[in-house]
Parts: C-alpha cells; sequence; structure tokens
C-alpha cells in the first residue's frame, strides 16, 4: 500500500516487531482476505506511459475516479496521489501505476468482484480522457526515464537512495507490476504455514512468464547468458501485444 500512514515511533528492538506481528493473530471467524492490484496506464495512440500532469494523465484519472465514483482524493503537497472509500484505497506506484488496495474480505469471489467494479471505473474514466490500462508484471519497452516519477515525498527519497545502491532499484520502482494478497493468520504457526505455502506456490506463478523479454540492455550485458536487448521487430510485436493483451481484458471485464 502506498497511501500515506502514520509511524509508531523508532524500532530499538527486534521484539517489537514480534510484538506487531503477535497483536494480528485472530480468531478464523475475524479472518479476512485482501487484493493489491497493479497496472500500467498508457496513451492509447502513443503507446507511450502517462505522465503525472495533463489532460491524459495519471491526476486526470484519479480525478475522473474522485468525480464519478465518490473516492475521496488523498492529497500531499497539493497533489492528489490517491483515493480512499469503503475499506479500499487507490494509490501510485512510482512510476505511475494505478494500485487497487483492497478493502478486508471475507472471501475470494468477494475480491473478485471488488477488482472487477475497480477495472470497470477504471476502464470508463480512461475511456473518456483516451488512455488504456494493462496489468504486466513487467513494463519490457519503456526505459525508466519514460516514466515520469510520481510527486510523493517518499518516493523522491527512494528514488535517491537507490542511486546509490544496486543497478536495478530504479527500475523496479518505475518498471514492475504485481498482484498481491494479504492474508489473516491465527497464530504464529498458522502465519508460518501460510507463508511456507505462498512461497511454494511462487515458482508456479513465476513459471507462465519465465521467457518474457528481459528489462533491460543493463541486464543483457551481465554474465547472465540472455538473448541481447530486443531488436525493433520484436518491440514493434510486443506493441501489437499490448494492444491485443488490453482489448482482451477490456473485454473480459
Amino acid at each position: 500500500m502506498s497511501i500515506p500512514q502514520t509511524g509508531g515511533g523508532p524500532i530499538e528492538h527486534y521484539s517489537q516487531m514480534a510484538e506487531y506481528l503477535a497483536d494480528g493473530c485472530k480468531p478464523k471467524a475475524d479472518w479476512r482476505i485482501g487484493t493489491e492490484h497493479e497496472k500500467f496506464g498508457y496513451c492509447r495512440d502513443t503507446h507511450a506511459p502517462i505522465p503525472y500532469e495533463g489532460d491524459r494523465s495519471v491526476r486526470a484519472v484519479l480525478e475522473g475516479l474522485r468525480d464519478r465514483f465518490d473516492w475521496t482524493p488523498v492529497m500531499e503537497g497539493g497533489h492528489i496521489i490517491g483515493l480512499v472509500k469503503d475499506g479500499a484505497n487507490v494509490s501510485l506506484e512510482p512510476g505511475g501505476q494505478l494500485e487497487l488496495s483492497g478493502a478486508p474480505l471475507e472471501s475470494v469471489h468477494q475480491t473478485c468482484d471488488e477488482v472487477n467494479d475497480h477495472l470497470r471505473q477504471v476502464r470508463e474514466v480512461a475511456d473518456i480522457i483516451g488512455v488504456e490500462f494493462i496489468g504486466l508484471g513487467a513494463a519490457p519497452i519503456w526505459s525508466h526515464e519514460d516514466m515520469p516519477l510520481m510527486p510523493k515525498g517518499r518516493y523522491k527519497l527512494m528514488d535517491g537512495y537507490m542511486q546509490k545502491v544496486g543497478t536495478m532499484g530504479r527500475t523496479m520502482m518505475r518498471r514492475t507490476c504485481t498482484v498481491q494478497v494479504n492474508l489473516d493468520f491465527g497464530s504464529e504457526a498458522d502465519m508460518i504455514k501460510k507463508m511456507r505455502v505462498a512461497l511454494a506456490l511462487q515458482p508456479v506463478a513465476t513459471a507462465p512468464d519465465a521467457e518474457l523479454p528481459e528489462l533491460t540492455p543493463e541486464i543483457i550485458e551481465t554474465d547472465s547468458g540472455l538473448p541481447r536487448a530486443i531488436s525493433a521487430e520484436q518491440s514493434a510485436a510486443l506493441l501489437k501485444t499490448l494492444d491485443e493483451l488490453a482489448g482482451s481484458q477490456r473485454n473480459s471485464t
């Protein structure tokens, strides 16, 4: 979740983190499930990532959701950076990825309805301003310079820090999306069991996308053994696939 949150003071001992998790234990009758859904926005005609400002922009999408569907805006420094409604929120990832952080719900069927309703709202606003959204794990044809940093103080700090450590932090911030699940637990043992099952399922979820094009030429220059950067023909094919996937996602919702 990327909506600003209030802190609980400095962490001075690992026991504070253990106590925080222990306080989250709930009886089974109170267990809920929450999902987070991120997607990339781009201009329908140019396929360029949408900026924060402008007629076709992240801001226009947030304001459209606010005005048409009665979401309450979240502001930072005079900028609209998110929305809240009925226990859910819409927030922004560093490169403008739009995220639904769903409300705690009783079943996966309710979360499915919630996500579909959210996508319907986003599509309605996007159609008006001429943009599209698509759920992909990574954006292989945009560089992180193509994707403007959102006007959030937290992201400015992260962006500066990522330039000092590692090599792919800024790429991760701007050019990746994910779907996440949040589960309640009844005890430490129950939490460990659910975590182990989730970790065991991750390779299964990753395998279908294992042959996707790599993110940047910098990755290919390493000893990874991957082929070199995608060609112009591959890039054109990806753009065509982008349109096809966006069309199929629109039809499915």
